[in-house]
Formats: structure tokens, sequence, C-alpha cells
């Protein structure tokens, strides 16, 4: 019954829907009328012959003929019966075995299906979403920003123009709305005017199309789009664009921010508000095969070690942590402690030798350009001519080949940072350099989430995708808790402190314990202490600063936030 009247009230509300009941219901008319008048000229033809049957039997008898059951229990004996028993026959095998199929799949159970297909993939948003996220584009960057918005509850929506992508995306478990990337109608059904955020990842034509025409729209939504394409960022912006995120520019800089091997100094990777956080290699310094508490870093710098990466693991800092050559601290701290700390350890670990950067496109320029900032020399190995910008610190063929590696310094260097466009390329560079050189340090960029694993079972000690960075951006960007990614799947996360810790010391809460997560600070009123007194009641209204991976994160969500 639920159904019917479901499939009845869908049909009254549209216009061609109607038009399908009234054609399906006046053959139902028309087919009807033939059977009672059948039934009534078999009463009376049998009346005729000198038999006497019911009015049921009559209709018994045009219901069996017409549908082709066949006779025996009931015939006719005159020939007028016979010519009238083949009337019957004929329309019943034109009206009910052609007719009737045809017009119920045509008027009743193709539009069943459509009605089916739009509540799969609706052409409008609920009015009483609020602070949602639009989508105008699926590729790895808003696959991984939907999956950290499930995770904290917040709604989104995929727009897709075409109708049957749209349902196959749906069935694969997206939130979509059918609607023209082009067409003001369709940001205005999605309820734009109320959305958190609409991030537009796809080609920089398609994303200044997409701009301009939420702008026409809502002149206050945020709209993030990404830009391949640096001479794009000021079409973007005249579109739209609330902020342009060049990925290629920003995986270069992250990856060259990650260089560790040339020097012992600690490079920031982030902040929040007044806390810095920084890594710093221990290989070649006096702290190197002592402990951290021997390292003596609260003292004499005011610096709180937060981590410590070994072997391309980050593991919980314990002041009976070993520190080898291989270790890479992890730090948090103002800029004055930080420069202090660089003053103490600026002469140690000094290698002039060049940064050996694999792949000359955009990503591999972004890391050549953020070196030279830091006065880092470094060597680019491109195989294609057209990308080499800079002749002199640009070695020209396959870094496949052993001479054009150690042509570009591979004997020598410290780091290599591989940064080409394919993951497969990219796995195999990485096991070559690391045949090659076993105590090299080695970067590397991932276009999918899924080869990040492959990429450090391969040797790489720190992996960095397209799609975490750019989700961790994006997200950052709706202020709904800020995110700083130290590595993938490890991030730094900010959390007001829950109902449920309220009142509690550190100490009591045991957030390790209980979700994986590390307390690096505590942050009220806008100053945050990395050396919260573990023994000090958590008041409403401070934010925690919480160390751990993607799996931690659920976990804590799970537990404090229901």
């Amino acid at each position: 019954m639920k159904f019917f009247s479901s499939e009845f009230a869908y049909f009254a509300r549209d216009r061609g829907g109607r038009k399908n009941l009234g054609l399906l219901g006046r053959f139902l008319g028309i087919l009807a009328g033939l059977i009672l008048s059948y039934s009534v000229a078999f009463h009376y033809l049998m009346a005729w012959e000198g038999n006497d049957y019911s009015w049921i039997t009559g209709l018994y008898w045009t219901l069996t003929v017409m549908s082709t059951l066949g006779f025996g229990d009931i015939t006719f004996t005159t020939d007028l019966g016979m010519v009238f028993s083949i009337l019957v026959l004929l329309t019943g095998i034109v009206f009910m075995l052609v007719l009737l199929p045809f017009t119920f799949i045509e008027f009743f159970y193709a539009p069943w299906v459509e009605a089916q297909n739009q509540a799969r993939a609706r052409r409008k948003l609920p009015l009483n979403w609020r602070n949602h996220v639009l989508f105008t584009h699926l590729d790895p960057v808003s696959e991984a920003l939907m999956q950290r918005l499930e995770r904290y509850r917040i709604r989104y929506a995929l727009l897709v123009a075409d109708l049957a992508e749209a349902l196959r995306l749906h069935d694969q478990g997206y939130e979509v709305m059918v609607g023209n990337l082009d067409d003001p109608d369709t940001y205005r059904a999605a309820q734009v005017e109320h959305a958190s955020l609409v991030a537009a990842t796809s080609k920089d034509e398609a994303n200044t199309n997409a701009a301009f025409t939420v702008r026409d729209v809502s002149e206050s939504v945020p709209i993030v789009v990404t830009a391949n394409d640096s001479a794009s960022v000021d079409v973007l912006e005249l579109a739209g664009a609330s902020e342009v995120l060049q990925l290629g520019r920003r995986m270069g800089e992250a990856l060259a921010r990650r260089v560790v091997g040339n020097d012992a100094l600690a490079h920031p990777l982030g902040s929040f508000d007044n806390l810095i956080i920084a890594e710093a290699s221990i290989a070649e310094t006096p702290m190197s095969g002592g402990t951290l508490a021997e390292a003596n870093l609260v003292e004499r710098f005011g610096l709180a070690p937060i981590g410590l990466w070994q072997g391309g693991e980050l593991h919980e800092a314990h002041a009976d942590s070993q520190l080898t050559d291989e270790t890479v601290i992890l730090l948090a701290g103002s800029q004055a402690q930080l420069n202090r700390y660089n003053e103490a350890f600026r002469g140690y670990h000094l290698s002039f030798d060049p940064v050996v950067i694999l792949g000359g496109g955009r990503v591999g320029r972004a890391a050549g350009a953020a070196l030279a900032r830091r006065g880092v020399d470094y060597r680019i190995v491109e195989k294609r001519k057209e990308r080499i910008y800079d002749p002199q610190r640009t070695i020209h063929g396959n870094a496949a080949e052993l001479e054009v590696l150690k042509q570009a310094g591979i004997d020598t260097a410290r780091t290599a940072v591989i940064t080409t466009h394919d993951d497969d390329t990219n796995v195999y560079l990485t096991l070559y350099c690391r045949r090659l050189r076993p105590d090299l340090q080695i970067l590397s960029r991932a276009k999918l989430e899924r080869n990040v694993s492959t990429l450090h079972r391969a040797g790489a000690d720190f992996v960095l995708s397209y799609a975490s960075m750019g989700a961790s951006f994006l997200f950052n960007r709706l202020q709904q808790n800020r995110v700083l990614m130290i590595a993938e799947g490890v991030s730094l996360v900010e959390f007001e402190v829950p109902e449920d810790l309220t009142g509690q010391s550190l100490t009591q809460c045991a957030i390790r314990k209980r979700t994986g997560l590390s307390v690096v600070a505590v942050r009220s009123d806008g100053v945050v202490d990395p050396h919260p007194n573990p023994d000090e009641p958590l008041a409403p209204g401070k934010q925690l600063l919480l160390l751990g991976n993607e799996e931690a994160e659920r976990n804590f969500l799970k537990q404090f936030r229901g």
C-alpha cells in the first residue's frame, strides 16, 4: 500500500505522470468495457442456444477466452456462437497479450523506474540543509575530503550533470545531485547560499565557469578552486574564486620543507597561532647515540619534542627514546625557541651537495625554488627538453639511467626528491635510489592515496599525496577544525575540550590510551601552551592540539562526539 501511494503521489505531482496515468486509465477502461460487453453477449447467446448460465460464468468464460487459457468446460454449439468465440479470442490476443503489456510498461513501469532514479539522484537538496559542502568534480582530492567530512558528520553533495553518471556514483555511496554546472538554477537548488564551501577541482576552464556561475547566485559563499596552470590564477580570481589552490606549487614546497639531510636545523612545517611545528635531523649531532632525556631540549631551548621519525614511521617521544643518525625529531615551540635551537646546531651535519630532484614538472620546479630560497643547492633530472627552464641546474636525461643519476650527484647527495606525476614511475625510482644509496633520504609524491604505502615499502622516508594535502587545505578552509598535515595519514588536529573531559586533568583523561592521539598542546584565549600541566583540570572553551593518525582521529570522534 505504501509503495502504490508513493508512486501515485509522484505521478500526481508530475505533469507527464498525470498524462501517462490518464492514458493508462483510458486503455483499462476500454478493456473493461470490452470484457463487460462480451460477458453480456455470452449470456444472451447461450440463452438463445438453450443453455442457462449465470452472469459470473459469462465473465469467467470471457476472461479465459481473451487470455487464451483455452476452451473445454463451456463451449458454443452453433456457428454464430463459434464466430463470437473467434471474435473474443482475437480481441483478447490484441488487447491482453499485445497492447496491455506494452501500455503498462510505457505508461507505468518506465515512469516508475524514472521515479526511482529521481529519488536516487535528486535534482534539489532539502531546504533545511545548512553549512554543507558542494563539489563540482570527483577526483582524489574531493574524494579524500568527502571521507573526512563523513567522519565529522558534515553534509556534502556532489553535483553531476549526467543522470546515468549520477546514478552510478550514488550506487557507490556518494551523495549526489543532478544539475548542469553552468546553470545558476543548479546552485540555487543546491542551497548554495547556505553552504559553507564550494570546491571546484576540475580543469581550469571548468573551474572558472563553475566559480563564475556560483558567484552570480551568491556573493558570500566561499569558493575554493584548484589551478593546474599558474596563468589561470588571475582569471579564476576574476571569476569569483575566494581562493585558488595551486597544488603543484604547494606540493613542491611541502616536499622541500621535509628536506633535512643537508643540515641539523629545525625546519618549520606549519603553525597554530604562536606554536610552530618543526622537524630537525639528529644525524651527526651530539644528540645522536643518546636518549631524548639526555638531549634536554625543554630545559635548554623550551622546545617540546612531540614525536620521532624512525625509518619512515612516527613514534611517541619518551624520555628514554633512543636517538640515532636516522632519527628526525618533531618539535613544537615558538620562533624564538627554534632560533636558539638553530644557533646551537647550525654547524652540524652541514652538506653543500645538491639535493637531487627527479622530475622537472610543476612539483619539481616548485621544490627547487623553495630549496633555493633556503640557500640549498639542487639538481633536477628531466628527460623532456621543453621542461628545462634552468640549464645550469637541470640534467637532461632519464632518471632510470645510472650515469644520469651520477651526473646529478646521487653518490654524494643527502636527499632525493621524486616528483614525477606517475605513481608507477615514482615507485620504480624509489626502489632504484634506495638500492643505490641505503642512507639516502628519499621524499616522494603520490597521486593516489592507495600508492602511499607502496612507496613506503619501496623505501621512501616520506610520501605526500595530492589527495591528502588538498583535502587538508580545503578542510581547514571550512574553519571547523584546524588541521596541520605532518605526514601522509598523520596530522595535528585541534579539538575543543569535549564535555566528557571538562574538569578532568590530562592525566585523568588518558586520551592517548583511549584513542591513540597524543596531546601536543593546550590552547586558551589564542595562546598555545606546548607544556601544559598534566594535573590541571581542563576548563570549558579550551582547545586540545592532538597528534595521531586517521584511525586515532576516528576513535576520538566516536568516543567524544557520538
